[in-house]
């Protein structure tokens, strides 16, 4: 995997034009191992051509972090305006020990219920859950959880595998379904209007970055249509879920792709870059452990046994366990993300508030 990264690093500049290469560890690999592995990238580079100097034009960032079952290698490489990211990983041959050790992460059940939870929001001191047929309105006067009001929702009917988000605005709430959208508030009472058609969807990660998606009304997914921040517009490949992370101060956006790769855009939304390995749903936060920012993901699962969902980021977080697949994953403010999951030995849907703890 290194040599093969090394060969497409070379070939990112023309033939002998000098790269820096800058090499940090937050992994558990010893000193030695370190060096061995910065030794063969370097030498595949030469030998592929290129001039390793302190100061050049294309300069290349390489950051070696750790799960308890791999080594993952994140590699910027930067040419003027042209930015890359590339990954590799290889099995470890021990458990994890010093990576893993400052971050984790902390699970805190907040609502259960027998029909499907599409998503969970929290205005002020009350909650919000939505579901495929309501939204419910809960407050808790003695502590506890109780149900003030429960509006249905007048729309087309949701398909097998439905989806849903809930956006807390400054006047009140969104909601997101296939195939139509509602506004409502909650003071002085539950309050919703719907509207039937493709309005997109708000898509946030922690409060670093906000995209808009055009949902698939008769599918599960985003059908690639998207407007940044910025007002552009692209069209990519349909994708399940997307996240942001911040890089330099600039936004690199992940989505999680029907194919079941995770890809990788720039800023423009332009693809620099993809690998495998995670599941269908990644959320992002803001927050922040050793300098990096976390994105949360649940592994690749076909639904019929228990998920798990990890933070990924550098230094990278141990998975978290859950009771069954996890069918929502979605941010809840900064430093907080959503996760639904159906207990496969009850059968009902349960929501957990998953946050990152740094120095765990």
């Amino acid at each position: 995997m290194l040599l093969q990264l090394a060969r497409k690093t070379a070939g990112f500049g023309n033939r002998g034009e000098p790269v820096s290469i800058s090499w940090r560890n937050v992994s558990s690999l010893g000193s030695a191992e370190l060096a061995q592995a910065r030794t063969a990238f370097e030498t595949a580079m030469q030998e592929a051509g290129s001039r390793i100097g302190q100061t050049a034009q294309i300069s290349v960032r390489i950051t070696l972090s750790e799960t308890n079952s791999q080594y993952l290698l994140v590699e910027e490489a930067q040419n003027g305006d042209d930015r890359r990211v590339w990954f590799a990983s290889w099995k470890r041959s021990g458990p994890a020990t010093a990576a893993t050790q400052g971050i984790s992460l902390e699970r805190k059940p907040v609502w259960e219920q027998d029909e499907q939870i599409l998503d969970v929001a929290f205005p002020g001191n009350a909650m919000l859950v939505l579901s495929p047929t309501r939204v419910t309105l809960y407050g808790r006067p003695n502590g506890m959880w109780e149900a003030r009001q429960s509006l249905a929702l007048a729309g087309k009917p949701q398909p097998h595998d439905a989806r849903g988000h809930l956006r807390l605005t400054p006047s009140g709430f969104q909601a997101f379904l296939p195939g139509f959208a509602c506004s409502g508030v909650v003071e002085p009472a539950l309050t919703l209007a719907c509207q039937p058609g493709d309005e997109p969807w708000v898509l946030e990660s922690g409060s670093r970055a906000m995209l808009l998606a055009n949902f698939a009304a008769t599918r599960n997914y985003f059908d690639g249509h998207v407007v940044l921040q910025t007002g552009l517009r692209k069209q990519v490949a349909p994708f399940y879920s997307a996240a942001a992370v911040e890089e330099q101060g600039r936004p690199l956006w992940l989505a999680a792709m029907l194919d079941g790769r995770i890809q990788i855009f720039n800023g423009s939304f332009d693809p620099v870059s993809s690998f495998a390995g995670w599941g269908s749903d990644i959320a992002g936060t803001s927050a922040h452990c050793g300098g990096g920012a976390q994105i949360l993901a649940t592994r690749p699962s076909d639904g019929s046994e228990p998920d798990a969902v990890q933070a990924f980021a550098i230094p990278l977080a141990g998975p978290i366990a859950m009771t069954g697949p996890v069918t929502a994953l979605w941010p809840s403010g900064p430093e907080a993300v959503l996760a639904v999951v159906r207990d496969l030995a009850s059968g009902k849907y349960a929501a957990y508030l998953l946050t990152v703890v740094c120095g765990g």
